[in-house]
């Protein structure tokens, strides 16, 4: 189980390896092309040294601000978005031992179960909650009770709304493809 979500073979192999950057790579999908959202856990770790909660967590708010403004910076929005993952961080050390993949392995958990457990973290919303469950789901090997009946639209098989959907160049056109046809739809709604 490999993922294929930004081209890079590197950030894509910490991706399926780290759990912690799958999840952070998720919480900065907003505002920036999904493929600059996940290639920042890779980005995070070459320039902090730090792949795990813990030490996201502990670093000094102010050094990692500067290792998420560095060229080419991890996100359009280093300030907030630097403060949600440390946030996020340190809500997997309180709540969950630093294991951001107990969110869906301990108690061996429902999909709704999961989905409650996303949406209880910073910076995760019911839409953002459900396309990370339909990418655990479709891609990382979950296989929770109604997995896909909690993720939604999202975990449709082959409906290509999201990053949960994509598996090659082409997956990604017809991610794409959906996005813009959403956002036609909403400007017309408006």
């Amino acid at each position: 189980m490999a993922l294929h979500i930004t081209g890079d073979t590197a950030a894509d192999a910490l991706l399926t390896n780290n759990p912690l950057a799958l999840l952070v790579g998720m919480l900065l999908d907003q505002q920036v092309p999904m493929e600059t959202a996940f290639a920042g856990p890779l980005k995070i770790e070459q320039r902090t040294g730090a792949a795990d909660a813990t030490a996201i967590a502990r670093m000094d708010p102010d050094e990692f601000l500067e290792a998420f403004k560095a060229t080419p910076a991890v996100h359009r929005f280093p300030g907030s978005m630097a403060a949600r993952v440390q946030t996020l961080c340190q809500e997997l050390v309180d709540q969950w031992g630093g294991d951001a993949s107990a969110l869906w392995t301990e108690g061996d958990p429902s999909g709704s179960e999961v989905l409650k457990r996303l949406k209880a973290l910073p910076g995760f919303g019911e839409q953002k909650a459900k396309i990370f469950l339909a990418l655990l789901g479709k891609q990382y090997g979950f296989t929770g009770a109604g997995w896909r009946e909690a993720a939604g639209d999202y975990g449709v098989e082959g409906s290509y709304r999201s990053v949960a959907d994509i598996v090659s160049p082409e997956s990604l056109a017809k991610v794409r493809e959906h996005k813009k046809a959403m956002k036609a739809a909403a400007k017309v709604k408006a």
